[in-house]
């Protein structure tokens, strides 16, 4: 009998997000992990694991954002993850929607850039997220986000 692996859609946007993402993988040991994120470039950082691009977009740009929900709707198709995990920013908002009506576990974790108060999209995956995250202790509340370190190791 084989045990399945649990199929992981690690995803962000690019820069410190991709980067704080990146940081999480001792986590993601022992799991099937399909990176994603919105730079081809970044494709060489995750050799050995699967890696698919998506569009980027921000609030600003409405058709841009559009077309990066079917993007992320493709993507999710296409892996058909147990758990999707996103540091941000809007893309990873809405996977994790995408990814609640496909039955998925979902893990936010809000950028540590985000010192003061939670990112806009931080706020909102509060209300979609199984598990919510901040990465200061100091915004952490008891219903959530939840402070469990951070990518510093701090």
């Amino acid at each position: 009998m084989s045990v399945q692996k649990t199929k992981l859609l690690a995803i962000s946007s690019s820069g410190g997000h991709w980067v704080q993402l990146q940081r999480l993988r001792p986590a993601f040991e022992g799991c099937d992990v399909t990176f994603a994120t919105t730079r081809d470039s970044y494709r060489h950082e995750v050799e050995g694991f699967r890696f698919e691009v998506i569009l980027d977009a921000n609030r600003t740009q409405k058709l841009k954002a559009l077309l990066m929900l079917f993007s992320l709707l493709k993507v999710l198709l296409k892996v058909r993850p147990d758990v999707v995990i996103s540091t941000g920013a809007m893309p990873g908002y809405f996977t994790l929607r995408l990814a609640k009506l496909m039955r998925c576990r979902t893990i936010w974790v809000d950028s540590i850039a985000n010192a003061e108060e939670l990112s806009l999209s931080g706020q909102k995956a509060g209300r979609i997220a199984d598990l919510w995250l901040t990465q200061w202790e100091h915004l952490a509340r008891p219903e959530g986000p939840f402070f469990k370190g951070n990518v510093l190791g701090d």
